[in-house]
Parts: C-alpha cells; structure tokens; sequence
C-alpha cells in the first residue's frame, strides 16, 4: 500500500508540472501578440462623463519641420525659396485646450506675410554699433519670417559683418561702392541699393525703411502684415535741441487716407509733397509686378526707384491703407533726432588692438 500512495503521489506532481508548463506556453503565446505601448492600447478610446467608453480615431496633424541652414551657401539658397514664394509662411499655432484630443483637432495655421526691413548705415557714423544693437533687439522681438537688409558704405572695417553675424536675426549685407559728402545722398542711394537688390532677386514681402534712429511699438510689425499693397502711418519726429515735436505722415478716416502731414505741403513749386521714408510701406511685386497692382508699366533702368516707389503711393490713394486699422492716427513710430553737434564731442571708439 505504501509502493501504491507514493506512485500516485508522483502522477499527480507530474500533472501538475505539465498543466503550468502548458498554461505558461500559452500565456506567453499571446503576449508576443500583445503591442508593448500603451498609448498605442488607449489612445484610441475616450471616457465619457458618464462613464461609458467610446472609441474615436486619432489623426497626426501634418507639421513642416524647418531645418537651420548649417553653410552660408544653403543659408541664401533656402532665404530665396522661401522669399519668392507669393503665398505667405504658414506658421503652426496651436490653441491651449483641455486635452491633448481637442488641441491637436484646434491646431490652426496662421499665415505671415514676409517683413523685409531695409536699414541704411551713415558712413563715420560714431553711433553705428550701438544703434545696430539697438534696432537688432528690437527686429529680434519680432515673430518671423523678418529679413533684414542692411546697407553701407564700402569700408576695411568688419566691425558691420561681425556684428549683424550675433544678432540672431536673418539678415542680408549690401554693400555700396559709391562716396558721397552729403549723407542724405548717401542715405537715399544706399536705399535705391536695397530696392534694386530686391527687385533682382524678386523677394517677396513687406519693404519698410527703418532708420536706425527709430523707436518702434512692437504691434507696429504685426500691423503692417496686413498690407496688401500700400500702407502709411503717422511718424513722430523728435528733435533734442529744439524741445518739439512734429507730426508727419497720412491724415485718415478711420483706415481711409484723406491727406497728408508732409515737408513741403505748402510749396507750390513741387506740389507733390514728399513722404517720409519710414511713413510708408508696400508690397515689393510692384517693383517687378505692375500690372498685378494696376500700374501699366515698371520703372525704367534710369528712374530713381525711391522716387517711382513714392510716386506710386501718392498717387494710389485708393489702394493706400491706414496703418494701424480704425485709427491711423495712433503713433507707433518714432524718430529721433540727435544732433550733429552732440555726436562730434562723443569719445572716437578704441581700436581693437587698444581696447584690449
């Protein structure tokens, strides 16, 4: 009897051993089926407030990944397909929401418009470093996509270069190999630089002259998005010697320009009163483009391009837009002016090799 429990004892180990052995198996089976994220499990489903489950599909959003340009080569090359596309840069913005369902449904594509900021530099200028700074943390504020053109005079000095090299901001640097003694001449020939530069090359976007001496309200960028075609606000010029300050640019109903706060209105000689340079904005096709805008012929190779550009807004006023929209007579632009007589007696600037 003893032989007899102990075999059946074995028998029953036996059976035991196999039944894990092949419950094991087959768990283990199906859990190489099984998909090792868990997101992939439940991403698809959604609990209600009551309570019950329901299943709702889940779609990527689409995003453009915008790689930086690692050379100076593919830097230009991807600057000019991205600036002669006629269609404005989709930038992705999404809406905050309660879950991550309904912010990737709200995802939303806001277009911009391309800023093309044209600064010109004044040769000897002792101020010239710092007022780049200063205008780059301001255009640095700004949402892209922004170029920045800037402009000077031929000269040994890379103090221009190395500086507009740390801004962080897309720029362009154009030199002009012309001297001028008078530097409004400078300053207007080195804008008909930028303008023919831009025409070449056929960027696209919203040219607007900033003067390095300017002081800007940063909605005023995102205001001047929205031309189509020309755009004119009020400017104020700050004079430090004389304590005052004038008023120029449009006079307007709500967004409709009826007038203008310009040099010269009154002179009878030139009845065509001259605008100022940081007053106005337009779209840069009109360079390129007449007939898209209505204008029957583009400017010939002699014609100043500052004055065909000025020329055409005066005399577009029905195209010409009130900047900013509703009140065009809010200032959001400033110009300062700092006499001569101030920056002759400021200390010339160490050289490197002194500095150190």
């Amino acid at each position: 009897m003893g032989s007899l429990d102990r075999s059946k004892k074995r028998v029953q180990l036996w059976k035991k051993a196999a039944f894990h052995f092949i419950l094991c198996f087959i768990m283990g089976f199906f859990t190489g089926f099984t998909p090792t994220s868990k997101a992939s499990i439940f991403s698809g489903f959604v609990i209600a407030s009551n309570g019950s489950i329901k299943y709702q599909e889940i779609s990527p959003q689409p995003m453009e990944m915008i790689q930086p340009a690692t050379t100076t080569t593919t830097q230009e090359e991807t600057l000019n397909r991205s600036l002669m596309a006629e269609t404005p840069v989709a930038v992705p913005v999404p809406i905050s929401s309660s879950s991550p369902v309904e912010a990737s449904e709200d995802l939303e594509l806001i277009p911009r418009k391309v800023l093309i900021i044209v600064t010109p530099t004044r040769s000897n200028d002792r101020l010239q470093s710092a007022l780049l700074r200063r205008m780059s943390t301001t255009l640095k504020l700004v949402p892209p996509p922004l170029l920045w053109i800037v402009v000077e005079s031929q000269s040994d000095s890379s103090k221009v270069p190395e500086i507009l090299r740390k801004t962080g901001v897309m720029y362009r640097h154009l030199v002009s190999r012309q001297t001028f003694t008078d530097p409004e001449a400078e300053m207007d020939h080195q804008r008909n630089v930028a303008l023919n530069h831009i025409e070449q090359h056929r960027l696209g976007g919203i040219v607007h002259f900033a003067a390095l001496s300017n002081f800007y309200d940063l909605d005023f960028f995102e205001e001047i998005r929205e031309i189509e075609v020309f755009g004119a606000w009020p400017i104020a010029l700050v004079s430090a010697n004389r304590n005052r300050v004038v008023i120029e640019g449009p006079v307007c109903d709500s967004s409709l320009v009826i007038g203008w706060n310009a040099r010269g209105t009154n002179d009878k000689a030139n009845p065509v009163a001259p605008i100022h340079t940081s007053s106005f904005a337009f779209n840069s096709s009109i360079l390129w483009d007449p007939e898209r805008w209505g204008r029957p012929s583009v400017q010939d190779s002699s014609q100043n391009p500052m004055k065909f550009v000025q020329q055409v807004v005066l005399e577009d006023e029905t195209k010409l837009k009130g900047i900013p929209e509703g009140d065009c007579s809010k200032i959001m632009l400033w110009n300062i002016h700092i006499p001569r007589q101030i920056i002759s007696h400021l200390p010339s600037q160490p050289s490197p090799s002194n500095g150190r």
